[in-house]
């Protein structure tokens, strides 16, 4: 059984770039943990620079849920605790031994375990963190009994890489970990198929799963859309959501009982020269992926897309949550008079360029602005591209004077940074509008806890 949903409002931004459908071994020597790609942890190490671990070992947990614990994707030595201003922890870097020795689990099958039991196994070995909830978008709490669990399968973001090609030949661990899924949660597990691409056998064949198919431009592929849609979120609920690669690891364990952390990440971007899929391992430095493989000049590395995307360095790492890492130009630059041209290579939502004319055209676009922050514009062009029954300017300026009761009529609960995205590519006033958000649900968070 399957529902199908076409969303109308969106945006798609088509980017030089997109992976090549080909598989490579890639192995890194260092790999990374960051605390930072995780909302409200606070980390309290269990480890020290120079002590040797194995796939599993606990690094951290945080101070305020001890029993959520983070392990080590990779055997090998701690190199380095990197931290940044006020002493924040940035990095847990581990250096790899290649030996890939995994601490010792008791493996049961998941037929014979409890909804308690499947979420100590998972507290246990650091696979809890996988799990995170809507609202927030943060780690969900084992303690809470979701409405829902969400397995979005397909990416609409620029240059996404393709769910489809990393669960190829990987059904049985799949619905594994879809079964898994099935006991934490007395609603439904939906799993989110695009509707027109989705060819996967994986995902079109999986059992006691809900199956809702999706169409139209991005953010269609965003978590938000989809419980807006099935499932919408008011004050008091929440929904738990994972994507594939997640659900992969999990099942992989309750088959096996072995850690088995491997990841595998496209590389894409106009500034790759061969942009392909890497098979690697969590939290893998991009170093060898990226040398002799980007054009030369001053490029942006980015761990995740160019919208949401966060910044790294040539040997920095991939995110906790990323299946994409993203080369672009940087924007270093001015331009006198750009806005004169006609631009017939330049992107545009509003059809001040004319490169409107040519739909299908991918474009090599880079990180300049265009122009310095202004007032905030109304403009009415925010509401198409953000198909949520809330008003994204009202909620922006009920979250700048933290209104709390106008954050919550206005459906805050509903959204995530991500989801405004799009209104801040379009954006002629130049506004950041995902940190504000993220600020709105800061506050909100810690308001109502």
């Amino acid at each position: 059984m399957s529902t199908s949903y076409l969303i109308k409002k969106g945006l798609d931004i088509k980017l030089l770039g997109d992976s090549e459908k080909t598989i490579v071994d890639y192995t890194a020597k260092r790999f990374a943990i960051k605390p930072t790609d995780f909302i409200g942890v606070f980390p309290k190490m269990m480890v020290s620079e120079g002590d040797l671990v194995k796939v599993g070992t606990p690094l951290f947990f945080d101070k305020n849920r001890s029993n959520l614990i983070f392990t080590s994707p990779v055997s090998g030595k701690v190199e380095a605790l990197n931290r940044g201003a006020k002493r924040r922890l940035l990095e847990v870097i581990i250096e790899s031994d290649g030996k890939n020795e995994t601490v010792k689990v008791e493996n049961q099958k998941v037929d014979g375990l409890s909804r308690e039991a499947i979420i100590e196994k998972l507290l246990q070995t650091g696979l809890w963190p996988m799990l995170r909830q809507r609202p927030y978008s943060v780690i969900a709490n084992p303690a809470e009994m979701p409405k829902a669990i969400f397995v979005p399968a397909f990416d609409t973001s620029p240059l996404a890489p393709d769910f489809d090609l990393i669960v190829h030949g990987r059904g049985e661990e799949f619905q594994q970990g879809l079964d898994v899924l099935r006991k934490l949660t007395n609603g439904n597990v939906h799993l989110n198929v695009d509707a027109k691409n989705t060819t996967s056998k994986v995902f079109l064949n999986s059992k006691n799963v809900q199956i809702n198919k999706f169409g139209g431009p991005h953010p269609a592929g965003n978590v938000s859309v989809h419980a807006s849609k099935i499932s919408p979120i008011n004050k008091g609920e929440v929904i738990w959501y994972l994507y594939p690669q997640d659900v992969l690891t999990i099942g992989s364990f309750f088959m096996s009982g072995k850690l088995d952390f491997t990841r595998i990440v496209a590389l894409a971007g106009s500034e790759v020269l061969k942009p392909r899929y890497y098979k690697t391992t969590l939290g893998a430095s991009i170093r060898r992926m990226v040398d002799g493989n980007v054009t030369k000049g001053n490029n942006r590395f980015i761990s995740g897309n160019v919208l949401t995307g966060e910044k790294i360095e040539t040997d920095g790492f991939i995110g906790y949550y990323d299946s994409l890492v993203t080369v672009i130009p940087e924007g270093d630059y001015a331009e006198f008079f750009g806005w004169l041209l006609p631009g017939f290579k330049k992107f545009s939502f509003s059809k001040v360029f004319l490169s409107w004319m040519f739909p299908n055209r991918k474009y090599r676009l880079d990180t300049n602005l265009h122009g310095g922050h202004r007032n905030l514009v109304m403009t009415g062009k925010y509401e198409q591209v953000f198909p949520f029954d809330i008003y994204p300017m009202a909620l922006l300026k009920a979250i700048m004077v933290e209104d709390i009761d106008a954050m919550e009529n206005l459906g805050i609960y509903e959204i995530d940074a991500e989801d405004f995205a799009l209104c801040e590519v379009i954006d002629t006033s130049k506004t950041e509008m995902q940190a504000i958000v993220r600020k709105g649900l800061e506050l909100m968070r810690k308001e109502m806890s």
